[in-house]
């Protein structure tokens, strides 16, 4: 245990900066592991050769000893040739540490540091990093990766997300510490066992090393360090043997403005009263806003437009100004020239005239020489929050704003005609994203989808998105939560997790998309944690280890979204896959695609009943039953349903994918038009019979439809009909196994 820590590992932290350095000596960090409970060689740390003479060499074991220069410029010793092993012996000693004190003269030369020598193996299988750093988002985050001089050369060429293993103390009670660990590649190598080798380190051992590094990061790095390091920890007979250790000082913990009233959030989705401030009699942008509003269902008799010298616009009073509001409005929407906000903010807080605000305009804090509009309305929050009534919450600035189906109302400034509202039922998704652009390209392509929610959060001057997730995450109508993040406010990420977490252990669906993948910058030169575990890889592995979907595309986001929001009422089973196409070469893709999904036999039922499908259409004569089942371009509209109603239907198939080259002569695959008498739309099309098998079916299945624009309004018909559906059969089989992944997981 560590709880006696805290103060042995403040005084070398306030005596390293007494001295003016960053970072701690070496001979410090191995105090500290050792303390913690991490094994280090026998050591002894000497200011010179002249010390080295009266060493008394018999408390070190073995035969050899290890030297190493010891300064806080030289933190990567094996660089500057500053590490020697020498014979355990007075007069080899001496002579080393001489040697190395007049080759490093003039480099802020502390002293040296004489070690035991450590038997171990150098092989990747035999050495460790274990590391700890601060980070703005989550805070302190724990790191295990293969380690010694090939760290970053295996980071470098081993799939994202097997590089490197990363903790949270933040989610250390939500999941398994074991199955966060063995999402690294080092993991599986080092417990497993390797052409009939016992395992280097029992995973039981591992866990231990990574409790006590959590339970050290969570009591210490807040306060006295920003980066720990150790590489390697060798894996030998007696045990992990941290042989080296680094440790950069620094303050993670910042001050963090007063508490966010979140439970007005309420308020801010369905509001009982909306005021619009910034609407012209003309068409701007306050005029779209309101018109969207009204758009959704809002009443006009609960709006108020704050617009002097009129009565009535668009059938909502008008209020002159703030003043004249009567009492205290739920929802403010803001959409004046960024220059007013400030102003305006003052008097919503003074007057008490809002509990939540929209604020529309960018400009506030975004661009270069407006920081001190940003700092201004931050400013103004911090004092509110110190009332009885806490001040409103503020969305935005810089964004689109709310579209809410429970709040009635939408205040997306985008026309009618170029964002048609979305047609169907609800949707149980919530998108949250940073960016409004984003977000309505994707209600524009997603245009099948309802969301319950589309919020757009701009720069997060106050509410942010770890807010919003949980605030929402115990809303029952929800079951998937996409979010698209740019960067989260400090500490932010590690609220986002949490919620994250609760919301993954209840079976739902948190998807992200994390932008903004740049590396860690200039502190990736200092230690191997930083440059192998960098900002985005962090967030990667993080979120995954809180059960999140991380979508390494813009383009898996929507799919995933699609694909999650139309089968969230779908129970998947297990792995059995049963798939049919029309085209010899999309079974051929299915086949070898089909990844941790297995092509299953069908039953022998299932096998009669296609069998005669086959005969009943002639193919019989020119093709077998199998999976995935080739039912050729002969098949018309209603065997090609019969035969996915088969497979679908199969004891065995625990999952289907129903596929389709739409050209085929013998299908109803066209919207109605001139040349021809097909109508996808029709009753008797592939695609309407299509949806109908859905409400029958109720295993989860997907369907492709793998044809040209032309083809675009069956898609539309099977979206509709809440169908998800691919392009391509190798991209559906790839996210669909994502689906099942998760939900087996759940």
């Amino acid at each position: 245990m560590i709880t006696t820590l805290e103060t042995p590992v403040s005084r070398l932290a306030a005596e390293a900066r007494a001295e003016g350095r960053e970072v701690l000596l070496e001979h410090e960090g191995l105090s500290i592991l050792r303390s913690i409970g991490i094994a280090v060689p026998e050591h002894q740390f000497l200011r010179s050769a002249h010390e080295a003479a009266a060493v008394d060499l018999a408390r070190f074991p073995g035969d050899w000893l290890v030297i190493k220069v010891v300064s806080p410029r030289i933190l990567h010793k094996t660089d500057v040739d500053g590490v020697r092993v020498v014979p355990r012996n007075a007069i080899e000693v001496v002579g080393a540490v001489g040697e190395m004190e007049r080759r490093f003269a003039g480099e802020d030369l502390y002293g040296f540091l004489l070690c035991e020598f450590i038997p171990h193996h150098e092989s990747i299988d035999h050495q460790l990093i274990l590391g700890a750093r601060w980070t703005d988002d989550f805070g302190p985050v724990v790191t295990l990766g293969a380690g010694g001089i090939h760290t970053e050369f295996l980071a470098g060429h081993l799939r994202p997300g097997e590089e490197i293993a990363v903790l949270s103390p933040a989610l250390a009670e939500h999941r398994n510490i074991a199955s966060l660990l063995g999402a690294g590649a080092i993991t599986n190598l080092i417990t497993g066992r390797q052409r009939g080798q016992p395992p280097v380190i029992d995973m039981g051992s591992l866990v231990r090393l990574a409790v006590t590094m959590l339970e050290f990061a969570a009591r210490w790095m807040p306060h006295d360090a920003i980066e720990f390091e150790i590489n390697p920890l060798v894996l030998t007979e007696r045990g992990p043997v941290a042989l080296d250790v680094l440790c950069r000082l620094g303050r993670g913990v910042r001050p963090e403005p007063p508490e966010r009233p979140t439970d007005k959030i309420a308020a801010l989705l369905r509001p009982r009263g909306i005021a619009v401030m910034g609407v012209s009699s003309r068409m701007n942008l306050g005029r779209i806003i309101l018109r969207n509003i009204l758009r959704a269902g809002y009443p006009p008799e609960l709006i108020q437009v704050i617009k002097p010298e009129c009565e009535r616009i668009d059938d909502c009073r008008c209020v002159p100004d703030l003043s004249a509001l009567p009492g205290r409005a739920d929802l403010l929407v803001v959409a004046v020239a960024a220059a007013q906000v400030p102003d305006v903010l003052r008097r919503v807080i003074e007057e008490r005239k809002a509990d939540s605000v929209i604020l529309v305009p960018s400009g506030l804090g975004e661009r270069s020489g407006t920081e001190g509009l940003e700092r201004q309305l931050h400013s103004l929050l911090a004092a509110s929050r110190a009332t009885d009534w806490r001040g409103p919450v503020v969305n935005g600035g810089n964004c689109l704003g709310i579209r809410s189906r429970p709040g009635r109302y939408d205040t997306m400034f985008i026309p009618q005609h170029k964002l048609p509202a979305p047609r169907g039922p609800e949707s149980p998704l919530a998108v949250i994203a940073q960016s409004g652009a984003f977000a309505v390209a994707r209600a524009s392509r997603l245009h099948t989808l309802n969301p319950r929610y589309m919020i757009t959060i701009g720069n997060q001057t106050d509410l942010t998105v770890g807010d919003y997730l949980h605030e929402l995450k115990d809303e029952a109508d929800l079951r998937v939560y996409a979010c698209y993040v740019e960067g989260f406010r400090p500490l932010d990420g590690r609220r986002w997790l949490r919620a994250a977490a609760d919301i993954t252990a209840g079976g739902r669906t948190v998807i992200l998309y994390r932008a903004g993948r740049t590396p860690v910058g200039v502190r990736a030169a200092v230690s191997h944690t930083a440059s192998i575990a960098g900002d985005y890889a962090v967030t990667r592995q993080l979120a995954q280890g809180a059960g999140v979907i991380v979508a390494d595309s813009v383009a898996d986001y929507d799919d995933l979204t699609n694909l999650f929001s139309l089968l969230h009422d779908r129970e998947v089973r297990g792995w059995n896959l049963g798939a049919l196409s029309n085209s010899g070469f999309e079974c051929v893709a299915l086949g070898d695609n089909v990844g941790r999904l297995r092509l299953c036999p069908f039953s022998l039922q299932g096998n009669d009943r296609l069998a005669a499908l086959f005969a009943r259409s002639g193919i019989d004569k020119v093709m077998d039953v199998h999976n995935p089942l080739d039912v050729t371009p002969m098949m018309d509209d209603a065997t090609f349903a019969d035969a996915a109603e088969a497979v679908l239907n199969d004891d065995k198939v625990d999952v289907g994918i129903v596929s389709c080259v739409p050209l085929s002569g013998a299908l109803n695959t066209l919207a109605a038009g001139e040349g021809h008498a097909e109508d996808v739309t029709a009753a008797g099309s592939l695609a309407a019979r299509l949806v109908r098998l859905r409400e029958s079916v109720r295993k989860p299945w997907v369907a492709v439809v793998d044809g040209g624009p032309l083809y675009d309004p069956m898609v539309d018909v099977l979206q509709q009909g809440g169908i998800p559906v691919f392009r391509t059969a190798d991209r559906a089989l790839r996210l669909l196994e994502i689906f099942c992944r998760q939900r087996l997981a759940a």
